[in-house]
């Protein structure tokens, strides 16, 4: 175990070359420019030029899974190490807890933390909705959402795939635990919950007909797009300052819109992968979230392996649901609020072992799948945690939270205080450091991770 001090903060901050680390923004606005300038050595942080340096030979790819109604955490966290232990190296093999266990096989290339959290993000279940973003107070009637950080990789990661993102779920809702990415107009984005559309999407080619009408369909999008940047254009001119910025930030989802559509032509052309992977059928039986989150697994897999997106997210929703596990008759949901009745417990305890066990499998897949004589699990950054510390309090303290692959050096466990919370957004940071993105924030960060070496 890691336990990460402030004189090991002040040490990990200083990782940058002596020479002073250039801003974009302040050279652009230096040179009075309006061109998009390259991503050079000196505007990117240690880590950032580390991660474009392994880009060159391998693309970086990020996968965010969140498990909406938690783990418990006597299951889940690592044991605190007694020195006896600590002497006889008993802890030698990586952290160990019941769940941990279950990724055993894994041991040296996930790090798994405890004392993080996102600061004044509450609310208990709402706050799955910013598991991603950290934007605060999301049970507040005034609450709007941000940027996930899974749409700010895409900015980067995306713009040469066909699919600059995959937001997925295992489970039709249209309630706040669903939409893990949020635009950058604080808009969540509807996940696809359909494996068959999902494979449809990624290989099948359509019929001339069936592209013919996809292309009718985004000319008709560009089509109402402009008409209705005229008229917003013109309410611009004429509406009070205050009600200037929501325009803004209404533009700027349509920009992105448009940006995506312009995307959509050019790839509608080009030829799907051909893989060796037969068309799965939906599962219509809503108690089998395991196997369906194992057949989603499987597609997420075949989506990097092909290079037909480098961004992910994944829910794991099992709400209001039975799920087809062995030993389990109640629904998810209400064995989360257990108080430690032991029935219940034993219950839920097999649901989170099944969706751990499947979770392990996915790594395992990484692994054995080679890009460039790599695992593509080095070139992958697997988030896997939850927006709950623990669902029996409606906790959102102490976030259980795994992250597998990228080719970091795991610790293995990194521990930061239980009662005052290293931000998550510090984590956020270093992952999108390591993917290649120039930034040294992101929502309530105050730097990167302390610890977490790439």
């Amino acid at each position: 175990m890691t336990r990460c001090s402030d004189d090991q903060s002040a040490r990990a901050g200083n990782t940058e070359n002596p020479r002073q680390r250039l801003s974009r923004r302040t050279l652009l606005r230096a040179t009075g420019a309006g061109i998009g300038l390259p991503l050079l050595d000196a505007m990117l942080p240690g880590l950032g030029r580390a991660a474009r340096a392994e880009a060159t030979a391998a693309h970086q790819r990020l996968v965010a899974i969140h498990v909406p109604l938690g783990m418990m955490p006597q299951f889940f966290f690592p044991e605190k190490n007694s020195p006896e232990k600590e002497k006889t190296g008993l802890t030698a093999g990586g952290p160990s807890s019941h769940y941990l266990d279950l990724l055993a096989d894994h041991r040296g290339h996930f790090t798994v933390f405890s004392g993080m959290s996102h600061p004044e993000v509450d609310g208990n279940h709402h706050a799955g909705q910013c598991f991603l973003t950290g934007a605060i107070h999301p049970g507040q009637p005034t609450f709007r959402n941000s940027l996930s950080v899974d749409q700010l990789a895409a900015e980067t990661l995306g713009l040469d795939t066909r699919f600059p993102f995959l937001p997925l779920s295992v489970q039709a809702s249209e309630n706040y635990t669903n939409s893990l990415s949020v635009s950058r107009s604080g808009v969540g984005i509807q996940p696809e919950t359909s494996p068959k559309r999902l494979y449809r999407s990624l290989f099948v080619a359509g019929t001339p007909e069936e592209k013919a009408a996809t292309m009718r369909r985004i000319e008709a999008g560009g089509s109402v797009l402009d008409l209705v940047l005229d008229k917003a254009g013109r309410l611009e001119r004429s509406v009070a300052p205050e009600d200037r910025s929501r325009l803004d930030q209404y533009f700027s989802s349509v920009r992105e819109l448009e940006s995506r559509l312009a995307r959509s032509i050019d790839w509608e052309n080009r030829p799907k992968p051909v893989v060796a992977y037969a068309e799965p059928d939906d599962i219509a039986d809503a108690t089998r979230v395991i196997e369906k989150s194992k057949l989603m697994y499987d597609l997420v897999r075949l989506a990097l392996e092909t290079d037909s997106t480098r961004v992910v997210t994944l829910t794991l929703s099992t709400f209001s649901v039975v799920p087809h596990v062995p030993g389990v008759k109640n629904e998810t949901h209400g064995l989360t609020h257990h108080g430690n009745e032991p029935e219940k417990i034993a219950e839920l305890k097999k649901i989170e072992e099944a969706q751990m066990r499947a979770f392990g499998e996915f790594l395992a897949s990484l692994r054995d799948a080679k890009e460039h004589g790599r695992p593509l699990l080095d070139h992958t950054q697997i988030l896997y945690g939850s927006c709950l510390g623990s669902a029996n309090s409606h906790s959102n303290q102490n976030l259980p939270l795994v992250l597998a692959g990228g080719g970091y050096r795991h610790p293995g466990h990194l521990a930061f205080d239980e009662k005052r919370n290293e931000p998550l957004a510090n984590l956020f940071v270093t992952m999108l450091q390591r993917l290649g993105v120039e930034t040294d924030a992101f929502s309530s960060s105050t730097g990167t991770l302390r610890g977490l070496d790439a």
